[in-house]
Formats: C-alpha cells, sequence, structure tokens
C-alpha cells in the first residue's frame, strides 16, 4: 500500500449542498430560507425573539439580589494550610497571597484570599489573608499563630 493509495471509506465524505443553483438543484431559488421575512435575510436573527410573544426570560420571574459590588474570594481551609505545611511547601512564619500562590494552593486571587475554619492547624502559623472567619481566626491563636487582615483594594464593578 503506498501513499496514492489510501482513501477515505465510501459515505465517510460528503459533499456540501449547494444552495442558489436554479430551480433543478432542488435548493434554487429561495436556497431553503423560504418566503421573505427576517429570517430569510441574512445576517439578521434576534435571540430570545418569540415573534411578538412575550420572551421566556421576562416572562420567568426574578428572586433574590444580585450585588454588583459583592467581593468573591480564593477560599483556604485551616486542612490545606496545615498540609502544605507539613510538605514543606509552605514556612509557618510567614503565609500570604504570594507565599500561597508559589505552593499552589491558590491560582485565580479573585478579590483576595478568605481563610475558614475546615479542618485543624496544629503549627504556630502567622497568616496575612484578606479576609478570615471568626472560627479560622480562633482556631489559630489557639495554636499560638496570628492572622492579619489585609484590606481589600477596590476592583472594577463587572
Amino acid at each position: 500500500m503506498k501513499l496514492n493509495e489510501l482513501k477515505d471509506n465510501y459515505g465517510a465524505t460528503k459533499n456540501r449542498i449547494r444552495v442558489g443553483r436554479g430551480i433543478g438543484s432542488g435548493k434554487g431559488k429561495t436556497s431553503s430560507h423560504g418566503q421573505k421575512g427576517q429570517k430569510a435575510r441574512s445576517g439578521v436573527a434576534i435571540n430570545g425573539f418569540e415573534g411578538g410573544q412575550m420572551p421566556i426570560y421576562r416572562r420567568l420571574p426574578k428572586r433574590g439580589f444580585k450585588n454588583p459590588f459583592a467581593k468573591q474570594f480564593a477560599v483556604v481551609n485551616l486542612d490545606t494550610l496545615q498540609t502544605a505545611i507539613d510538605a514543606g511547601k509552605l514556612k509557618a512564619d510567614k503565609v500570604d497571597l504570594e507565599a500561597l500562590s508559589k505552593a499552589g494552593i491558590v491560582n485565580k486571587t479573585y478579590d483576595g484570599v478568605r481563610l475558614l475554619a475546615r479542618g485543624a492547624v496544629t503549627t504556630a502559623v502567622n497568616v496575612s489573608v484578606n479576609s478570615a472567619s471568626k472560627a479560622a481566626v480562633a482556631a489559630i491563636e489557639k495554636a499560638g499563630g496570628k492572622v492579619s487582615i489585609i484590606a481589600v483594594e477596590k476592583t472594577e464593578t463587572k
């Protein structure tokens, strides 16, 4: 067998339908676009338009409140922190955003880092984060560590 003898299996490829090539082709005249109207025109199709009927996104009720100024934090738990310290990825004397990203614990920073209290910490850790739960602060101080909160930088609204 040679490269010039290779070919697709029968039915593997199909020729595209050439529209607008005369009445005898079966796809001539209107080219399967029907008669007149918006959808027969090129480049015009309004998403969500239901022919004058109230669109579904306006018929359905909206619930709750979406705060445009809400901060989104990258979450770090105590057990994750302790595992990284035990593995030697973090030094307990200074844990901040830079150290967390180098250790691979935080990928995206969003509006900052928030410390949560899942798990436990046995090492005295000095942590600098943008936000922390009361339980997480209590757990770290119980272990002999310290939590310092850094102010969240103002970002543009989304």
